[in-house]
């Protein structure tokens, strides 16, 4: 009558675990004892090139002739390209600053826009860069 261990049912003549050592390596029977976590850092692997991550707010990209220093205003640059990702002060001047970033399995691009204004909250000076692919045959 088979022997029951553990939800498994094990007949007389089954080999001791011993004896298999003889014919596999050390390293394929530890593997066999934790799965587990051999199986999740597989998953892990597969899914890593599967995640989107995405960062602030897509925006259209300006081109040169959209913000003029002294003329474009901090209301006109928030209604065409929506609310900035951060704002702050950069050498006590007001700093806006609009940021995308997307990222997935086969790799990143972002782009990156940003705005100083002076005390009337004009544009005094602005810095876009970007890597997207549109951006970059435009721009060269």
């Amino acid at each position: 009558m088979p022997r029951h261990r553990a939800g498994v049912f094990i007949s007389r003549d089954a080999q001791p675990r011993e004896s298999l050592t003889k014919y596999l390596p050390g390293f394929i029977l530890r593997a066999m004892r934790a799965p587990g976590w051999l199986l999740c850092l597989v998953a892990l692997g597969l899914l890593g090139g599967c995640v989107s991550i995405k960062i602030g707010r897509e925006f259209p990209s300006p081109d040169a002739h959209w913000i003029v220093a002294g003329r474009s205003d901090r209301w006109g640059l928030q209604r065409m390209l929506g609310e900035p990702y951060q704002v702050g002060f950069e050498n006590g001047d007001p700093t806006w600053r609009w940021l995308y970033v997307q990222r997935d399995g086969a790799g990143a691009v972002s782009k990156d826009l940003i705005v100083r204004f002076n005390a009337e909250g004009l544009v005094k000076s602005y810095s876009f860069t970007s890597n997207f692919p549109d951006d970059l045959r435009r721009l060269k």
